[in-house]
């Protein structure tokens, strides 16, 4: 199982962002969570396969359409999660 943790800037709210990205992971059968931050940044927690969690990443690398992704940064996870699920902005 592998856990990562993703913020992700550039042009990434208000362009369903999130959204997309709940669709991918739950396509991917990936656990975890993700929020817009205050920053204008989008941060996210996934859980899975390794070839699951390196498919959602490269995804995010380029996000949906309307989005204009500058970085992702990726970093170990940590975490329990069951499904996945959208949290309020942190």
């Amino acid at each position: 199982m592998e856990k990562r943790r993703l913020v992700i800037t550039g042009l990434v709210q208000g362009v369903s962002y999130r959204q997309a990205l709940i669709g991918v992971a739950r396509r991917l059968t990936l656990t975890g969570w993700v929020r817009n931050r205050r920053d204008g940044s989008v941060e996210a927690m996934i859980a899975g396969s390794a070839e699951a969690v390196a498919a959602l990443i490269d995804w995010a690398r380029r996000g949906p359409a309307g989005a204009e992704v500058e970085h992702v940064a990726v970093e170990l996870g940590t975490g329990d999660h069951q499904g996945f699920e959208q949290l309020p902005t942190a």
